[in-house]
């Protein structure tokens, strides 16, 4: 696997990196390894001033930060900078909740006095993606850092500078040695480090095909796991819809990170009585999206990730309208050698079509037209997958309504998708599993270890508990 930054926009090859040795993985476990002996006991307090220090950095070199990410993966310096200041929040909102979310909790029963107290699990591996490169890193390392887990990662291989800055960033906020350890590891190597006995859990961002394989290493060696693996997330448009609302927000829910994420609307479901003015402002939306330099504030659509990404959403493009879908819309072609996908909508997709339910990760809107409310509902559950999703409606009850009774991990009511430090994320069915962020999230890999006293058991109680162990 080749560790390389190439600059999207101007295919220039910046620089190679070399896969981490088996010398150098070997020392990186066993300083995590030790670092977690020495956290096993000391108080969650002692970590908190780091991950303050670690907001201030991000909020006070944003803008160096935020060009290393333009630079390996194309996205808009002005989405970098939020993505920046998104991970300066979630290290400030773990800084100041940490404490409170691993205080021990009491527990009445007639066995004792009786608690869960809330301990490091070990060491974690981390598996993350290129999309967001340092937002993905922060939703894993500030909580697991509060709680006490070191964590060894290996970050995309077309976003290793990335990787490095984050590395670097967490070392200067006085993190100590094994906190945080950047690996450049081979396939091969993520499953020797999942198995390896000192790494106690894997978390894993990205592609049902790298989820399934780290999920299938991680039951194997007995590790825990949390998986988010992407989705095909529905934007609803109910019968009642403020369209004003809806053409301001349907764009921006497809073309945000030029598409690239996972939750991203991707299948547009919209009532008959709305499509065809949906469907017409859509494509003016589409239209005027101006491709170009992302660095340049002028510039509304970044390039692609990668040239292999944009080779395989044309394919999937092809392959729905081979199988019946119609080209609704394509953007006028831009004079650039970047890596550019042009602005596009499918219409007309049939349940037999391979794209019907497929994830296109980039500039690609399905749109799909449904009789009502009930029917919106039905189609926007007929997927294996299911992450997130938008629902506008006449009112907030309403769409709430509707939410309810769409199988997915989250549901933005008449409004665009947000992350936050305090909104729990994560999916269902094939979409994954577990949570980041909020208070589950730094649930996630804790030994929640029961403790129950007494000064001396009272004999009844004693054979109380011996009987109905017997049944057990």
């Amino acid at each position: 696997m080749a560790y390389q930054t190439i600059n999207p926009y101007t295919n220039e090859v910046v620089k190679t990196y070399d896969e981490a040795t088996p010398e150098y993985i070997e020392s990186s476990l066993a300083q995590a390894q030790k670092l977690y002996k020495q956290w096993r006991n000391d108080p969650v307090a002692t970590r908190i001033p780091v991950l303050r220090k670690l907001a201030q950095i991000f909020r006070d070199e944003t803008d160096s930060l935020a060009k290393v990410l333009t630079v390996d993966m194309g996205k808009l310096y002005s989405e970098a900078q939020g993505e920046v200041q998104l991970c300066a929040m979630i290290a400030d909102y773990y800084a100041d909740n940490a404490e409170k979310f691993l205080a021990p909790r009491k527990i009445d029963s007639i066995a004792g006095d009786a608690q869960l107290e809330n301990h490091p699990l070990g060491v974690l591996m981390a598996v993350e993606p290129w999309n967001f490169p340092y937002y993905q890193m922060m939703r894993i390392f500030a909580p697991n850092f509060a709680a006490g887990d070191p964590i060894v990662y290996k970050h995309a291989a077309n976003t290793p500078a990335s990787a490095l800055a984050f590395e670097d960033a967490v070392k200067r906020a006085g993190a100590p040695a094994g906190s945080l350890t950047n690996l450049f590891l081979s396939y091969d190597q993520v499953e020797q480090v999942i198995a390896d006995p000192r790494v106690q859990g894997v978390a894993l961002t990205g592609s049902k095909r790298g989820g399934t394989a780290v999920a299938a290493a991680a039951g194997k060696y007995l590790k825990k796991s949390t998986m988010e693996l992407g989705g095909v997330d529905a934007f609803i448009v109910a019968h009642d819809a403020d369209m004003a609302q809806v053409n301001e927000i349907a764009p921006r829910a497809r073309l945000y990170n030029v598409g690239q994420v996972c939750t991203s609307s991707k299948r547009f479901i919209v009532t008959e009585n709305h499509y065809d003015e949906f469907l017409a402002n859509l494509k003016k939306s589409f239209a005027a999206a101006k491709l170009g330099d992302p660095m340049d504030p002028n510039t509304t659509l970044a390039p692609m990730n990668s040239k292999k990404a944009k080779e395989k959403l044309q394919e999937q493009v092809d392959e729905a309208v081979q199988n019946g879908a119609t080209l609704a819309f394509v953007h006028d072609p831009v004079d650039s050698d970047g890596q550019f996908f042009l602005p596009t909508i499918l219409t007309d997709i049939a349940k037999d079509n391979p794209a019907y339910g497929q994830e296109m990760f980039g500039p690609v809107a399905q749109v799909y037209k449904v009789k009502d409310d009930d029917e919106a509902i039905a189609l926007a559950n007929d997927t294996d997958l299911g992450l997130g999703g938008i629902v506008f409606a006449g009112s907030a009850e309403y769409g709430a309504e509707l939410a309810s009774r769409m199988e997915t991990g989250q549901v933005y009511v008449n409004t665009f998708f947000s992350s936050l430090p305090e909104l729990e994320f994560g999916g269902v069915k094939q979409s994954g599993y577990g949570r980041e962020l909020g208070q589950n999230g730094i649930m996630s890999f804790v030994n929640q270890e029961l403790v129950v006293k007494r000064d001396a058991p009272a004999d009844n109680l004693a054979g109380g508990l011996v009987t109905a162990a017997h049944f057990n």
